[in-house]
């Protein structure tokens, strides 16, 4: 989806809206679809030239939170916190996804390693630097992205009595350039789009999180027990040392402490960023990434205090536990994990599920295998973490910790790589490809999101029956989205007319609208989804 919207930002030259299937799409700033239109205009639409953007922002995370460490402790609680970002499964997974959550972390961490070591080392032009990239993470995915971060640092200096002067932290240039960079563009945006302000502000943040929008999608949140498990064990085990060193800086009062601003800082947004999350009514699986490069360097900072031997301990058990629970898993029929694992992190299964359509993913016997070599690395993690922990050797036991968790990665991609093919739409599109006329007409039945690539690979822009509810229902209320989505009515019309339609729906036949329409031919059924065609 988010491919597209930047191909069709790439055809239409550069401005604003950004438009999917021709429509306004506000939901998401414009930063990712303006390096992934270069990436395309560089290296031609494909796969690769779109991931590669969200790849490397994934460099540019660790890089980042590499540095930060390295500036604050040393050269190996650099490469520690690096390590910890890299291997941290829920940071791994969304660096795979054509999507701005990749993006937001890298300018998060570009931020906070700018603005924390430019106020240690009193450098005014990195504090100026860091608040202008915060503006960029706003451009990226959120608006609060550029005023979290500041609030953060502020509150350590705050709680040391160090908040004066205000330029010390808050320069007026990286003041101005931060929110120039943030919300200066939305006065193009509200000017091509009038209502963009109060989409954004007042309907997609405030209602959201009254649960009360304007323009609903079908999106489902987490619960907060929920969305914690799935936070935590993103950043499994790393969260374990990075939790060690908070208490211990509370334990020391260390906001007393100069020298302890960045640490406290850091704790500060992590804890916030999940404790917030946690406490709104709405969460999804991947509103705790934004904290992973501050739990990377406390993390960082654990392994270099807290006694090697107990850390080593305690991952261990925590390796051993899983490994148990995966090796449990496999013997079962997967009906837990595929409604506790997936049913909480995946959230296209989610919104089917609350739908009451099977969830679009693939059998047990496809990852059966992968959660037996997951049980196997975890078992052999613990053991090595073990014996670390009785010869108490420190780098024994964090490279035992890496190498277990890169160990993991492999099985990680091949699960993505199951549900991606299991999912895609991409053989439904080929097959109107190769078999749809000119003047037939695709329609696609509910959000465009749920097929969000089937213009990328059909190559048509299908009309959107029963799609209101989704990430375009401020754009279908828009002139230019009318010709765009039509009512039953029409569709009935269309079908019984002289032209060959063709529907692609991801609902289930008796749910579908396609279930009143005379004479509809099933032609295929995959990844979740069925193409009819009225002749």
């Amino acid at each position: 989806m988010h491919a597209e919207i930047a191909r069709e930002l790439l055809r239409a030259g550069p401005g604003l809206p950004l438009t999917l299937n021709g429509v306004p799409y506000l939901d998401k700033p414009p930063l990712l679809y303006a390096l992934l239109a270069a990436s395309f205009s560089v290296a031609g639409p494909s796969e690769a030239s779109a991931r590669a953007v969200s790849a490397g922002a994934a460099l540019v995370a660790i890089a980042a939170t590499a540095w930060l460490g390295a500036r604050l402790v040393g050269g190996r609680a650099g490469l520690t916190a690096g390590l910890a970002l890299s291997t941290s499964l829920g940071f791994f997974v969304y660096g795979r996804y054509v999507r701005p959550e990749t993006l937001l972390l890298a300018m998060l961490a570009v931020g906070f390693a700018l603005t924390l070591s430019g106020i240690v080392e009193a450098r005014r032009w990195r504090v100026i630097a860091g608040l202008a990239v915060f503006g960029l993470a706003a451009m990226a995915k959120d608006p609060l992205a550029a005023l979290g971060p500041p609030l953060a640092i502020g509150l350590a200096l705050a709680l040391g009595g160090r908040a004066r002067p205000l330029d010390r932290w808050l320069p007026w240039p990286g003041v101005a350039l931060g929110l120039a960079l943030a919300f200066g563009w939305w006065a193009l945006a509200e000017y091509e789009t009038p209502g963009f302000t109060w989409y954004t502000v007042v309907d997609n943040h405030l209602l959201n999180v009254a649960r009360a929008r304007h323009f609903p999608d079908e999106d489902v949140p987490l619960g907060a027990v929920e969305f914690l498990a799935v936070a935590v064990l993103g950043v499994v085990p790393w969260i374990v040392p990075a939790v060690a060193s908070v208490v211990r800086m509370v334990r020391r009062r260390a906001w007393r402490q100069a020298e302890e601003l960045p640490w406290v800082a850091l704790a500060l947004w992590a804890v916030g960023v999940l404790g917030l999350t946690a406490c709104s009514p709405f969460r999804l699986p991947h509103y705790g990434l934004p904290a992973y490069p501050a739990i990377a360097l406390l993390a960082a900072r654990g392994w270099d205090e807290v006694p090697s031997r107990a850390l080593a301990a305690v991952h261990a058990l925590m390796f051993g536990a899983l490994a148990v629970a995966a090796a449990l898993a496999w013997t079962t029929d997967g009906s837990a994990f595929m409604t506790g694992v997936l049913g909480a992190t995946d959230v296209a299964t989610r919104k089917m599920s609350a739908l009451g359509a099977p969830p679009p993913v693939p059998p047990w016997s496809a990852f059966r295998p992968l959660v037996g070599a997951t049980a196997l690395t975890l078992a052999a993690g613990a053991i090595a973490l073990a014996v670390s922990a009785v010869t108490r050797a420190r780098t024994v036991a964090t490279y035992a910790t890496v190498a277990t968790l890169m160990l993991l990665l492999p099985s990680a991609a091949s699960a993505l790589g199951l549900v991606a093919t299991h999912r895609a739409v991409k053989p439904i599109a080929e097959l109107i490809v190769r078999h749809a006329a000119p003047a037939d007409i695709v329609v696609h039945e509910g959000p465009i999101e749920n097929s969000g690539a089937l213009e990328w690979y059909s190559g048509r822009r299908p009309v959107i029956v029963d799609g209101r509810r989704s990430v375009l229902g401020f754009g279908a209320t828009r002139p230019e989205g009318a010709a765009t989505f039509w009512d039953a009515g029409r569709l009935e019309l269309a079908w019984r007319g002289s032209r060959r339609v063709w529907v692609v729906t991801t609902r289930p036949p008796e749910r579908s609208l396609v279930a009143q329409l005379p004479g509809a031919r099933l032609v295929d059924a995959t990844g979740g989804r069925s193409l009819y065609v009225n002749r």
